[in-house]
């Protein structure tokens, strides 16, 4: 085909897509992401696709995969703005990953996809090191990927992340909503902050406060943009250490949480008929939740409803279960404590003051969680 003045040529690159610098973001990133490959991994990073050897599911009698997909919001921005990378990924790690743990599942594989304006390929490096650190916090293979440039689409500093993962559990095994009892203690394990849920809302406060991320915080004791940043605590590890341990025969169900908050995510792995009654005052949240309230003076439903409040996954627990799982997570390094108990919806407070209670959520016809009392220092 010949050109004319009418018809110039042009190139991919000239077009916004420039694959030499994806090569070497691959070339910049293999060393992470083949240091998660156990075995069980065959093949390298590259191929068409993730291959892993499954053999050890002959054992499963009954093996149930369990897959699970999910970004990190507009945490992004925050990246963005200050040009930090390397801690998203594990926060998209957590996202997926301690979504699978829920039902009982030991994750095997997960893949991410990133999407950008342009590929700049020290950036898109630090992403997926902070992925593949994520994957072996949680002990999981990071065996596939796609980077995608999307020139015209998205401006050049843009990009988004997803991630999805696989996992297994033994069916007699699986934890949920079946297994709670009455009685059961609700065990809340720390976040380590903010994790990737509510950033809109706290992106506006911000905003509205006329605050920068790089304003030093006492309370916090840090920059606000350090603060933010905070990757997710992955809880994947040490719950499956718990479920190994002979004090994880009395975890009946957890719950991650989420967006919508402790109540909602906690109601959905409760049966119709019960509550969970959560007293606030038995853990203090983070100060980081309490300058977001101040500053923006959000409600304290709102808070709740949006943000995890300092408590980042929780756990339905037999009573006399209940010391051991805590001093196993302690040992870990994991601060947790009895925060709630399990009761018949009948025999449940009626809500006063600032009491909160949930019934089912996200679709599931669940049980119902009660949010009393108060957290110390707060009003």
């Amino acid at each position: 085909m010949t050109t004319t003045p009418e018809t110039p040529a042009l190139t991919y690159a000239e077009a916004g897509v420039d694959t030499a610098a994806g090569d070497k973001a691959v070339e910049l990133m293999k060393a992470a992401v083949s240091a998660t490959h156990g075995s069980e991994v065959l093949g390298g990073v590259g191929a068409f696709a993730g291959l892993v050897d499954v053999s050890a599911l002959k054992a499963y009698e009954r093996p149930l995969l369990a897959s699970s997909t999910d970004g990190v919001g507009t945490k992004i921005a925050i990246a963005r703005a200050l040009d930090v990378h390397d801690t998203i990924g594990q926060d998209l790690v957590g996202m997926v990953v301690d979504d699978i743990v829920v039902v009982g599942a030991r994750p095997l594989a997960m893949t991410d996809y990133i999407a950008c304006g342009k590929v700049v390929p020290e950036r898109i490096a630090d992403i997926v090191r902070g992925i593949a650190e994520g994957c072996r916090l949680a002990g999981c293979a990071l065996v596939g990927g796609e980077t995608a440039e999307h020139p015209g689409l998205m401006a050049p500093e843009d990009y988004d992340v997803a991630g999805a993962a696989v996992g297994v559990v033994e069916a007699s095994a699986m934890l949920g909503a079946h297994r709670v009892r009455l009685g059961d203690r609700i065990i809340g394990m720390d976040s380590s902050g903010l994790h990737s849920n509510g950033y809109s809302l706290v992106r506006a406060v911000i905003e509205a406060a006329g605050l920068g991320l790089d304003a030093e915080i006492p309370e916090l004791g840090r920059t606000l943009g350090a603060e933010l940043l905070e990757p997710t605590r992955i809880y994947t590890g040490d719950l499956l250490a718990l479920l190994d341990d002979a004090a994880g025969a009395g975890v009946h169900a957890l719950s991650h949480v989420t967006g919508g908050g402790l109540a909602a995510n906690l109601a959905r792995v409760l049966p119709e008929g019960m509550t969970a009654v959560v007293d606030r005052g038995s853990w203090r949240p983070g100060a980081i939740f309490e300058r977001v309230s101040t500053w923006g003076g959000v409600p304290l439903h709102d808070l709740e409803a949006t943000l995890n409040m300092g408590i980042g996954m929780v756990a339905a627990v037999a009573p006399e279960k209940a010391d051991a799982a805590i001093g196993l997570l302690e040992s870990r390094g994991l601060p947790s404590r009895v925060i709630g108990e399990v009761v018949a919806g009948e025999e449940a407070p009626r809500p006063t003051g600032q009491d909160v209670l949930v019934s089912g959520a996200k679709g599931v016809d669940g049980g119902g969680v009660l949010l009393t009392g108060m957290h110390e220092g707060w009003s």
